[in-house]
């Protein structure tokens, strides 16, 4: 049996987990605590693109909080987040490139406990794939052109990666 092509293998980019606020300035300040508890990370301030009166949301006015994760602090971290959610993902949670789900409530993350002070918040947790050689069409010097196939990491690549390096079931 032929060994896989090593250019061929995916792997996670990066990690974004956001938390909407709204335009109440408290849930905010909460939601940024929040995601520095459970990632040890910066967040940053999420801010609205365009006027939303409906909301009372003006453009450029907060209205959440994110955090990216790169690199090796990714996989435990995305252990832990699985585990919020039994190591379970519907079908509809995997696209070419991403996996998107959402966890009701932090205290289902493992090692996170209840502050009264945050209260009860959910989040959106966003992992993106890559695979290797892809900087040769992102970096500024030199830069090259890659295949369709290799730059787009099809569904199902990301369905095996999942279930053999994390072990969660999507169905």
């Amino acid at each position: 049996m032929a060994e896989m092509n090593p250019m061929q293998k995916i792997h996670v980019d990066r990690l974004v987990i956001n938390i909407g606020s709204g335009s109440d300035d408290k849930v905010q300040s909460n939601a940024r605590r929040l995601l520095e508890i459970i990632t040890s990370r910066k967040p940053m301030d999420a801010r609205a693109k365009r006027r939303l009166p409906a909301f009372k949301v003006s453009k450029g006015q907060k209205i959440g909080a994110f955090v990216t994760v790169r690199g090796d602090d990714i996989k435990p971290l995305v252990m832990r987040l699985f585990e919020a959610v039994d190591n379970k993902l519907k079908d509809s949670a995997v696209t070419n490139n991403s996996v998107s789900f959402g966890i009701h409530e932090y205290i289902d993350i493992r090692g996170v406990k209840y502050d009264p002070k945050v209260g009860m918040l959910g989040m959106n947790v966003n992992l993106s794939f890559k695979r290797k050689g892809t900087r040769i069409a992102e970096r500024k010097r030199k830069r090259g052109t890659i295949a369709p196939h290799h730059r787009i990491v099809s569904r199902e690549d990301i369905r095996d990666y999942l279930k053999n390096e994390f072990n969660v079931e999507v169905s």
